[in-house]
């Protein structure tokens, strides 16, 4: 639903009710069946998806055929192939929904739109993407560094809210270790 983007806009930036009706004109709302593809490799990925409600996951598969999750997105979080929306090129990841969702889509063009026409969702989406960024260096870092049960106890503050809603097998796959591991690190809190 675009009300929910709307007040997740609202609860982070000042919008007049006039930018609310430019942001609500340009919003397409889809939704999304559970293992319903939001995104597949090798499609062109055009949007900004917003996740009204429901949860998604962001992966690749290797040549091995085994999937490796990059993202969790529950309600109130972005999604996408920002490779494919950067340089138009062909995603190299998939989205898919792990529950019924809802995803609001904002394509490219309408997004360049909205950052002249809505100054402080410019600001916002820029210190979004900040953010964005130093948690991907922080992932990385913890990928390299940290010990199988340091990554579950990181995993369990940054996504309490949807700890029960993804399978073990998935979480073992985000934090890069082996299902079998996870069990053993569960086990003994």
């Amino acid at each position: 639903m675009v009300e929910n983007l709307i007040k997740y806009l609202q609860d982070k930036i000042v919008i007049t009710d006039a930018e609310i009706a430019i942001i609500k004109s340009v919003c397409r709302v889809k939704k999304l069946r559970k293992r319903q593809y939001l995104l597949q490799e090798g499609d062109m990925w055009r949007y900004n998806a917003f996740v009204s409600s429901g949860l998604v996951r962001t992966y690749r598969v290797d040549d091995k055929g085994q999937e490796h999750i990059i993202q969790f997105s529950p309600e109130d979080w972005w999604c996408g192939d920002r490779y494919s929306y950067v340089y138009d090129a062909p995603a190299r990841s998939n989205i898919d929904a792990l529950e019924d969702s809802e995803v609001v889509l904002i394509s490219k063009g309408d997004f360049e739109m909205l950052y002249r026409a809505v100054p402080n969702l410019s600001i916002f989406m820029l210190n979004l993407v900040e953010r964005s960024f130093i948690a991907s260096q922080d992932r990385i870092h913890a990928g390299i560094s940290l010990s199988a049960e340091e990554k579950y106890i990181g995993f369990v503050k940054t996504y309490p809210s949807i700890l029960s809603r993804v399978p073990q097998h998935m979480i073992a796959s985000f934090l890069g270790i082996s299902p079998e591991t996870l069990s053993r690190i569960r086990a003994r809190k």
